[in-house]
């Protein structure tokens, strides 16, 4: 955009075409790489959040609104049947945007602004007229050429001449420039030349400069209409056969400047977004990014960051065992626990403690006496800057001795990657800690996508701290002097605010019931998820080089056979030569068009093979890629073998909105269960030196059971407790033969589908599952739902209720919020029902292996095993057992994961034990 040329001494209002921008903004963006975890497209909303900052930082308008198109009849309708017809179809991508956008636009305290029976650009017309009357300047920005009309002294019309980041300025002079008449005359130019995507036609053979010297020559339309016998030629043969056209167009490209609306300038006065709103909000769509500058633009019309009148105290230095005795003694309340690293070794702790109302200075209100009286003392908040380098014995096994003791309470922000701080670095044992915001937040709002210490106090308490990591100080800094002072200041006002943000997070947590999920469940978790991250597993790496070299050889022969077909090499990763070859050479048929052709994805490529009798060349591709695939998991296990032999996996508890741990760095979720080539990946994991063999024990069918449970099906409920094979026995009741009569194909339709229902599967997503017509699975469906009544009466009513209350519930009481289910835009309203669906039976999956980690764990403690847990994997535990112990882990796992949960189904565990996780397996 140009330098503003708007006047410093004049209000300035900027209108926006909503629709317009957001089309714009959505052919701008590559809409793949712009979605939310849950398939919302996003990049129409990021294109036009981004251009709207922009444009407000560019031209600092008073004031603002956005005009939408609103989807039913307008006056030009009714007058022209075709008006607008013949535009292509809104991409699927797009829909659903425009609703998003204007959500956006209400958490920023922007105006939207509609007209029934007329269009934006009418609304605007009427805006820019008013602003003009009362003397501002306006800004209309919009791809509708129809608002040059508008143009004059104070109105400019910012056109975009490439996506939305290029506006250029449209006053008179440039509209002249382009279109040979002044603004006022460019519907005269308009009526004659058309405007295609109106479905307007202008007059055959007339262009602009020949509209344009008619204009000029008589004085404007109505002076061409007048002379229109006069004009000689083939252009005037062809105007005077469409002068019906010329007029109609004309009428039509007028805007209406006086149309009735809702609001007037007084409404549209600048203001500052709703922080609140905006958090909830680009969290949820992942727009993270924009945050910081939008928030930027209104620092002048905001508060001061309260982060600056938080007045942390001095922290003393307490380094012997009698100092530490004494802090640890004189500390009011919780203590804020904040590391601070070095060179991945956490070399200091810094310790503040802050009774419970302390005002933003600091101090707490007055204490009373024991009489009732008045102290005139209040209870001051302290700091300590520990030296973990400098204690001497006697100093450390104080420290260990509070750290350790579960009765004195602390509050600690990322409570796991503290825990190994401390305990794998110096081989101390953190215990007692009451909260993690990181985790309190996260049951609070499990959709957010950051639950770091700065945007939870921006978020809830509205405090502005910048630049720390999870734990919430400055990490990996070499500083000294002055610069080291200043970081512990800092983590001394970060553990201030840590105290503050916890005691938000837990009366909120006390008040939503969900205090006992992070007291019973999810903080003493953290410490056993931490202590199996530090142990890992052992790998054989010898097995890992080998499978490197088998997916090597196997993408080679992949591509040697897909060359051989085509008669050529090509980039077989290259979705461009894949077109051209697929698609013009093969000539198969047509997969979905998309921005740059036609897609050549996973789905896509599976359903031609389907469809083209597995064409070689495609069956080639496939194989090609599901090597890579395999090979490239095996290299980043190669990467993650540390020095001691070992995988050590990191376990994430906030990510999954439905409560599930996640695994990264490796991710061990990922690799394939049921194929050979996982089977295979799964040998590389090994039991260690000291341990005779590895253990595994997974639920069978914990979902169907908890839908069982949930749903109170008698005839569900009564296989399970029988024993029976779930999936022939429902078979049975839906395809009406008995069970020794289910065949493999018919088990493998219920149980995809039973799974699907457990997942909000819709009769079109099992049709594409099993490759079956949509109206056979829709009569699967049907079948099953009238032979469980209960299920189908489960499903439709844990929707309703959910809609009603705002969100999910587990049977441990987890919830899941879901505002979308009373959304307008059918897109999102779906999406937010097929997560209603599946939240509470994930979920509950979830919380109950949860549970069996932590009684496994106090069982293992108890009985004065050496074994332990290593690895969580979906409904799996993965144990090393030691010698000796085989036996008494057995029974002892069994026992605590049958025990997870009280269902009306008994929860079946399978244990298996083997050198590898593949031998292992059961």
């Amino acid at each position: 955009m140009t330098e503003t040329t708007t006047s410093p001494d004049r209000p300035t209002l900027l209108l926006i075409d909503g629709h317009s921008m957001a089309f714009r903004a959505f052919f701008a963006l590559p809409v793949e790489k712009f979605s939310t975890t849950t398939g919302q497209h996003t990049n129409a909303v990021y294109g036009f959040t981004s251009m709207l900052i922009n444009l407000l930082k560019q031209e600092r308008p008073t004031h603002i609104a956005v005009a939408f198109d609103l989807d039913k009849p307008t006056f030009r309708d009714s007058q022209y049947d075709a008006y607008k017809a013949g535009r292509n179809a809104t991409p699927n991508e797009f829909k659903g945007q425009v609703e998003l956008i204007t959500r956006v636009l209400t958490a920023m305290n922007i105006r939207t602004v509609t007209a029934a029976g007329f269009e934006a650009d009418d609304v605007i017309a009427t805006l820019a007229t008013q602003g003009e009357d009362a003397n501002f300047d306006v800004l209309v920005v919009t791809g509708d050429r129809d608002a040059f009309q508008l143009v004059d002294d104070a109105v400019t019309v910012l056109y975009p001449r490439k996506g939305v980041t290029d506006l250029p300025r449209m006053d008179a002079a440039a509209v002249e420039e382009k279109y040979f008449v002044p603004p006022n005359r460019y519907p005269d130019l308009a009526a004659l030349v058309g405007e295609t995507a109106d479905n307007l036609p202008g007059v055959p053979g007339v262009g602009p400069k020949t509209a344009a010297k008619w204009i000029t020559q008589y004085d404007g339309l109505d002076g061409v209409l007048a002379h229109a016998p006069e004009i000689k030629g083939k252009v005037g043969d062809s105007l005077r056969a469409h002068l019906d056209d010329v007029r109609r167009n004309r009428q039509l490209n007028r805007l209406v400047t006086d149309v009735e609306l809702p609001v007037g300038l007084d409404h549209l006065g600048i203001s500052a977004p709703d922080r609140e709103a905006v958090d909830e909000l680009f969290d949820a769509l992942e727009i993270r990014t924009l945050q910081p500058r939008l928030f930027e633009l209104f620092g002048e019309q905001e508060e001061p960051p309260a982060a600056d009148e938080i007045v942390a105290p001095d922290p003393t230095t307490p380094s012997t065992a009698a100092e530490l005795t004494a802090w640890f003694a004189a500390a009011p309340g919780q203590v804020a626990l904040v590391p601070l690293v070095d060179g991945g070794d956490c070399t200091t702790l810094v310790l503040v403690a802050e009774p419970a109302g302390a005002d933003a200075a600091g101090a707490a209100e007055a204490e009373p006496a024991a009489d009732g009286g008045d102290t005139g003392q209040a209870a001051e908040a302290v700091a300590a800057r520990v030296d973990l380098t400098a204690l001497d014995a006697d100093a450390e096994a104080v420290l260990a001795g509070w750290l350790g003791d579960r009765d004195a309470p602390k509050v600690v922000h990322d409570l796991k990657t503290v825990y190994k701080l401390l305990r794998g670095g110096r081989g101390l044992v953190l215990d007692g800690a009451v909260d993690d915001p990181s985790l309190s937040g996260y049951l609070l709002q499990p959709d957010r996508r950051s639950y770091e210490l700065a945007d939870l106090a921006q978020h809830h308490l509205r405090i502005s701290i910048a630049g720390t990591d999870a734990a919430g100080t400055q990490t990996e800094l070499d500083l000294t002097g002055d610069q080291e002072q200043t970081r512990v200041a800092t983590a001394a006002r970060n553990g201030v605010v840590l105290l503050r943000l916890s005691r938000y997070l837990t009366d909120e947590l006390a008040a939503r019931g969900s205090a006992d999920l992070m007291t019973r469940l999810e903080l003493p978790l953290a410490k056993i998820l931490g202590d199996m991250e530090l142990a890992g597993i052992a790998a054989d790496t010898a097995h890992l080089t080998g499978l490197t070299d088998d997916f090597g050889a196997a993408i080679d022969a992949a591509q040697r056979e897909a060359f051989a077909v085509i008669g050529k090499e090509i980039n077989l990763g290259s979705p461009k030569q894949l077109q051209a070859v697929i698609f013009d050479e093969l000539e198969l048929p047509r997969t979905k068009k998309i921005k740059t052709g036609y897609t050549t994805d996973a789905d896509a490529i599976t359903d031609l093979i389907a469809r083209t009798d597995g064409h070689p060349f495609l069956v080639a591709l496939l194989a090609y890629r599901d090597a890579s695939k395999l090979r490239q998991t095996v290299e980043g296990l190669v990467k993650s073998v540390a020095d001691d032999g070992r995988i050590h996996t990191t376990y994430v508890q906030n990510i999954a909105a439905t409560g599930r741990l996640s695994s990264m760095n490796p991710n061990l979720q990922n690799i394939p269960i049921r194929t050979d080539e996982g089977r295979r990946i799964r040998e590389v994991f090994v039991v260690g030196d000291g341990y005779r063999t590895l253990l595994t024990a997974d639920y069978s069918q914990i979902e169907m059971r908890i839908m069982a449970h949930l749903s109170g099906d008698e005839a569900l409920i009564e296989a399970f407790r029988n024993g029976e094979d779930l999936h022939r026995f429902v078979g049975s009741h839906v395809f009406g033969v008995a069970p020794a009569d289910v065949t493999p194909a018919m088990r493998s339709k219920v149980k995809a589908m039973s799974y699907g229902l457990a997942y909000g599967l819709s009769s079109f997503g099992l049709s594409k599952q099993l490759a079956i017509g949509v109206d056979e699975a829709r009569t699967l469906m049907g079948d099953y739902f009238s032979r469980f009544g209960a299920v189908r009466d489960y499903l439709r009513g844990i929707v309703e209720t959910a809609r009603k209350d705002g969100y999910t519930s587990t049977i441990e009481g987890r919830r899941r919020y879901l505002p979308d289910l009373s959304s307008d835009n059918r897109q999102l309203r779906e999406m937010a029902e097929r997560a209603a669906l599946n939240a509470p039976i994930q979920g509950s999956a979830a919380d109950i292996i949860k549970k069996a980690m932590l009684g496994v764990d106090r069982a293992i403690t108890a009985a004065g095993l050496s074994s332990r847990m290593l690895l969580q994997v979906h409904d799996e535990l993965v144990l090393e057992v030691a010698a000796g112990e085989e036996e008494a882990l057995t029974a002892l796992v069994q026992e605590q994961m049958a025990g997870a949960a009280d269902l009306t189904v008994p929860l079946e565990v399978q244990v298996g034990l083997g050198r590898s996780w593949h031998e292992a397996a059961h």
